[in-house]
């Protein structure tokens, strides 16, 4: 079984690498660009689409309104990148959400944070990659409903791809980054030109009627319309995910890092923000109409539209209308589009497990997190977030607007508390800075900090008011349960080191008065035997051998060949009435222990090696139970001895190549 397995995973992973082939890469702006921003960018191809089909609920009217929603999320846009810029400068070394408020606001803050973050790479994979499978459906639409398939099958390459050590600063990254953002901002500004010439067409969606939904059927009025375009702008503001990349990797930038980090922070909030406000802008001047139930909102000539209509995205609606459906510019729109969906998916491979592992060294998280694997990437980590993705995918049916209800609540409870964190740092910064010019700055700092606070925590609200029944309230419940396990794990970690520090008078305790050894004995066979030449060499206090008497006629042949065979060694048959073999030999060594506290008990277990996986089903499995129930005893070491059958050769063969 394992050297099957080993095989299947050299064929899939590859071979290790040795710790030297590990290098860190210090990337130049053009390259860190897409690399650390390609989330926030790849908002774009569905951001838009949540403004409008929200706005839509309301009939085609309220549509007038999503140009100024979309410019309330790229002024928020744009405070954020203010602000972290500032947290550039606060952590020259590279400070991330957590690190930022774990430092400045505690643990229980920083692990908040850390719960929020880690949902929200979830959630980036599983909505990354299911809009990328409606943009392949969009421009094949005889692939119509396979859109789960395809992101299910999307994530588990992406998972076989980062276990495999692909790095994320290769052209294979950066070169499909650039030519989606040259495609985007190249569609809306011919889009603009032929608008403002009165050239550009109609969407293909502009002649569908929207139906209101009940409650809507005034549009946006009273209370009710105002909360829906709240709940428009909370949802369009997933445009704002992954702003914070370039501040928690300056130490990834080329020399000097700090201008160059914030440089690219700056050309990030830029060009997200042009490209976002573009895109809505133009859908609004086309009359796209998307909605998020085609089959009960639109109406083409009064009738319901055919089953088989595709409802497509709105970067591929205006790529239609601007470039011709079909065209080749159509299709690299779309396919660039689709390729950077699956880039961001691909970063968030890269942040879940780095984050994973630095909680795992904080004590946060299982050890096992913390570790590289073969190929030098933390294959725990990789493991975890493609199955959580997966799970999302398939519960969700890769529905993008119904996973995006999740996908905001956690980018704001790090964006706010990593703000605050930083109005933190800067006031304990000015109590000890006595330069006036200096103090100037972090004043500017703070304030600018205080503003994204304030500002990000609004959002905060309104995002859990108007999401909260849609489905946000699964993002918080999993953020809270992340969150608590984190605390317990630090709890239990603690403890346990607590528990094995050794005190002062500890050493002279250590040792063991005497060693009394004990054989496990079912038949005199060869295992048997050499268990108890083991144990003879060991030179103990006092050795025993036991014998559980759960067959009368077994154990009276057990003795006559001990007899026979002149071991010698005591041996002692313990009674077992109810044919049970584990409670008399912990009756026996708990008896061996009460009369001599101090003693060490070593039980000798004879053991089969064997090379087939079924052949372990047939062996070893009351010895694996005794192992299991004995770790719980104090005071006692369980000492596997084992005996090599024939079968197990071949394995040790394969295991030496």
């Amino acid at each position: 079984m394992l050297t099957f397995f080993d095989a299947v995973k050299r064929i899939l992973v590859g071979q290790p690498f040795r710790n030297d082939h590990f290098r860190r890469e210090s990337l130049p702006k053009r390259t860190a660009l897409p690399v650390f921003s390609v989330s926030a960018l790849s908002s774009v191809a569905y951001a838009p689409d949540e403004i409008i089909l929200t706005l839509a609920l309301a009939g085609v009217a309220a549509l007038t309104l999503s140009p100024w929603v979309g410019l309330g999320v790229v002024v928020v846009l744009l405070v954020i990148v203010a602000s972290y810029r500032q947290a550039v400068f606060a952590f020259p070394t590279g400070g991330s959400d957590y690190e930022i408020s774990s430092r400045n606001l505690g643990d229980r803050a920083g692990v908040t944070v850390a719960s929020a973050l880690l949902v929200d790479y979830v959630l980036t994979v599983a909505v990354s990659m299911s809009s990328a499978a409606h943009y392949i459906i969009s421009a094949f639409p005889a692939l119509r409903d396979g859109e789960t398939i395809f992101a299910v099958a999307g994530v588990a390459i992406l998972v076989l791809l980062n276990l495999r050590g692909v790095r994320r600063g290769s052209r294979a990254i950066a070169i499909p980054a650039y030519i989606f953002m040259v495609s985007i901002l190249g569609m809306c500004a011919i889009g603009l030109i032929r608008s403002v010439n009165g050239t550009l067409g109609k969407a293909p969606s502009a002649d569908l009627e929207i139906i209101p939904q009940a409650g809507f059927d005034s549009g946006l009025v009273g209370l009710a319309g105002a909360l829906l375009v709240l709940r428009a702008f909370s949802t369009g503001a997933a445009a704002l995910t992954g702003l914070e990349g370039p501040g928690g990797n300056v130490q990834s930038f080329q020399k000097p890092k700090r201008r160059n980090a914030a440089t690219t922070l700056l050309l990030v909030g830029v060009i997200a923000g042009a490209m976002t406000a573009g895109v809505i802008y133009l859908a609004r001047v086309t009359r796209v109409h998307l909605v998020q139930d085609p089959a009960t909102q639109l109406r083409r000539d009064g009738a319901p539209l055919p089953d088989d209509y595709v409802q497509n995205p709105v970067v591929g609606q205006l790529a239609a209308t601007i470039f011709n459906d079909g065209s080749l510019l159509f299709v690299v729109v779309v396919a660039s589009t689709a390729l950077v969906l699956v880039l961001a998916s691909h970063a968030a491979f890269s942040g879940f497990p780095t984050l994973a592992s630095t909680l795992a060294v904080d004590r946060f998280l299982p050890k096992q997190l913390r570790a590289r694997g073969d190929r030098l990437t933390f294959s725990n980590g990789i493991i975890a977030l493609g199955i959580a993705a997966i799970v999302l995918i398939l519960i969700f049916d890769a529905d993008v607007t119904a996973l995006v209800q999740l996908y905001i609540v956690g980018v704001f409870v790090s964006f706010t508390l990593t703000q605050l964190g930083l109005v933190r740092h800067w006031t304990k910064e000015l109590r000890s800075t006595p330069d006036s010019s200096a103090r100037f700055r972090m004043m500017k700092s703070r304030l600018i900090n205080l503003i994204g606070f304030a500002l990000t925590a609004a959002v905060l609200v309104v995002v859990l008011v108007t999401k909260f029944r849609y489905g946000a309230w699964i993002a918080v419940l999993a953020i809270v349960i992340l969150a608590l396990l984190m605390l317990a794990t630090h709890a239990h970690y603690n403890k346990v080191e607590q528990e094995l520090t050794i005190e002062a008078d500890h050493v002279s305790k250590a040792l063991p008065s005497r060693v009394h050894a004990v054989i496990l004995v079912s038949h005199v066979r060869k295992p048997v035997l050499r268990a108890l030449a083991f144990a003879r060499a060991s030179r103990p206090s006092k050795i025993d051998a036991i014998v559980v008497d759960v067959d009368q006629e077994e154990t009276r042949r057990t003795l006559q060949d001990w007899e026979r065979y002149r071991i010698p060694v005591p041996v002692t048959v313990l009674a077992s009435p109810y044919r049970d073999t584990i409670s008399p030999i912990l009756e026996y060594i708990r008896t061996i222990r009460s009369e001599s506290p101090r003693d060490l008990v070593v039980v000798y277990i004879p053991e089969y090696v064997v090379g087939k996986w079924w052949e372990q089903l047939m062996h070893n499995q009351t010895a694996l139970r005794i192992k299991a129930r004995l770790h719980f005893e104090p005071g006692v070491m369980v000492a596997s001895v084992p005996w090599q059958l024939a079968s197990s050769e071949a394995s040790r063969k394969y295991q030496d190549l």
